[in-house]
């Protein structure tokens, strides 16, 4: 095989196919498709992360223009294999190649390939890096803002192609893995929702003292405490030690986990330290949820709040309490500040807070069983960010 053909073969590709791929403009192998939609057949779009949908556009995306008439012959007719563009968003990889007939956007380019080509490869072929770098260098426009890709430019991108068996197979494949990552997705949503669920039932709803579910071997009212009586401030200060962060989502994690910038003061011996077992809490964002008890003994800003747990309380179980949307509701009604951008929850005003416990006993059974499905939450999450490092790995070596 010469130099040059050794450049147009993958790294990784299914037995049986040994020739060398054939590099194409896309304007040998696509023509530009204009017709006009009709009221029967559902609006689709197309995104940057998922290419096109097969489902009708929701009403509110629509376009104020088309809204206002309800003249769906605007938008373009498309058939299932077409290639959409989004032409002021292809330079992001917004393109896709349609599955089922419908109607899009009539700022997008829409194509027809001819018989060189089967369809769903190119779906998976031009949203790769490669691709959508020519794109983005073709597009026009002085800023990202306003950049746009012309089909005259789109004609000019350069693709290579195996044989259209070796198209199929490919295409074939990926579609198979796309459905495994869709299917631990749902495995993921269905484990949050499972655990919301359980949330609002194994903690008493506003006014009541008795959860709805609970443990066998538990029962009788939760009795009501303040804040101040389960927990007290920690105040030691510190400049050494892991530097720690109270997130929204995530709660309480180390800074270097967190993927934006250190704006963490050079002078750090006012910095509060925090113990493995303490709830760390951002004073500015309770009423959001930035909570979450502390797996890491560290430091972390002055501008955050941390408490200790007294004897018989579960900070686990409290942690899991905070996040409660009736509990963000009461943080927000306690925090002081004439606006949002102010609004602050330190802990003189947190420690008047009442809340309803269990025994200390009931309190470690409920953070049991909500750090098991954590757990699962945590290993579903890790397998479905494998599966896609891995889908990435053989869009690489796949694909010339």
């Amino acid at each position: 095989m010469t130099e040059n053909n050794q450049n147009l073969v993958p790294e990784i590709r299914f037995n049986g196919f040994t020739n060398a791929w054939e590099q194409r403009r896309l304007g040998e192998i696509y023509k530009e498709r204009k017709e006009r939609g009709i009221d029967s057949l559902p609006i689709l779009s197309v995104s940057i992360h998922h290419g096109v949908s097969d489902e009708e556009l929701d009403g509110h995306m629509l376009g104020k223009e088309v809204r206002r008439s309800d003249d769906k012959s605007l938008y373009k007719r498309v058939y299932a294999g077409d290639l959409v563009i989004n032409m002021m968003r292809a330079w992001q990889g917004a393109i896709g190649v349609v599955k089922s007939d419908g109607m899009v956007s009539p700022a997008y380019i829409t194509a027809i390939s001819n018989s060189h080509v089967y369809p769903l490869f190119m779906d998976f072929y031009l949203r790769r890096d490669e691709p959508i770098i020519q794109m983005d260098n073709l597009s026009q426009g002085v800023t990202d803002f306003r950049k746009r890709l012309y089909w005259d430019s789109f004609i000019d991108i350069t693709c290579k192609l195996p044989s259209l068996l070796e198209q199929e197979r490919i295409s074939d494949f990926f579609h198979t893995f796309n459905n495994i990552i869709t299917l631990h997705k749902r495995k993921l949503d269905g484990l949050r929702e499972l655990k919301k669920g359980y949330l609002q039932q194994m903690f008493p709803q506003a006014g009541e003292r008795e959860p709805r579910v609970r443990f066998a071997g538990f029962s009788g009212e939760w009795q009501e405490r303040k804040l101040g009586e389960l927990f007290k401030e920690r105040n030691e200060r510190s400049s050494e030690g892991e530097l720690i962060s109270v997130t929204i989502n995530s709660g309480v994690i180390k800074a270097s986990e967190l993927e934006r910038k250190d704006n963490s003061s050079e002078d750090k011996s006012n910095y509060k330290k925090v113990e493995v077992g303490d709830i760390a809490y951002n004073s500015m964002r309770m009423w959001q949820g930035a909570s979450g008890i502390s797996n890491y003994a560290g430091i972390l800003s002055p501008a955050y709040t941390v408490i200790i747990p007294n004897e018989g309380v579960d900070s686990l179980f409290i942690s899991y309490m905070f996040k409660l949307t009736r509990m963000i509701e009461i943080f927000q009604s306690f925090s002081q500040g004439l606006t949002s951008d102010t609004w602050n929850l330190k802990f003189p005003l947190l420690k008047e807070i009442y809340v309803t416990v269990p025994c200390s006993n009931e309190q470690a059974a409920i953070s049991d069983f909500f750090r098991i499905i954590d757990e699962q939450i945590t290993a579903q999450a890790i397998k479905l960010e494998q599966l896609g490092q891995l889908k990435a790995a053989y869009l690489q070596r796949m694909f010339i």
